[in-house]
């Protein structure tokens, strides 16, 4: 089953724009949420990472597992998104 992808971001993150970068190059499928933008796409990140930094990423199994990331950690991404 395919992994779900969320991206917390905002405009002039430039972690957030190398994420991105990694994971069009890649070929990964993923929902961008802009928390300079929506405000209640800014709480569930908090509500979900405990903080307010980004990029915070969520990999979903489409189960009942969900892995967060913090930053853009290249290893933990790869990791996550292939096992």
């Amino acid at each position: 089953m395919a992994k779900s992808i969320t991206v917390y971001t905002t405009a002039t993150c430039g972690f957030c724009h190398m994420l991105k970068k990694f994971l069009d190059d890649n070929k990964f499928p993923y929902t961008e949420k802009r928390v300079d933008q929506d405000y209640t796409a800014a709480q569930e990140m908090i509500k979900k990472s405990g903080q307010m930094g980004v990029p915070f990423t969520v990999i979903s199994d489409g189960k009942d597992s969900e892995q967060g990331i913090l930053g853009f950690d290249v290893q933990q991404l790869q990791k996550a998104l292939i096992s």
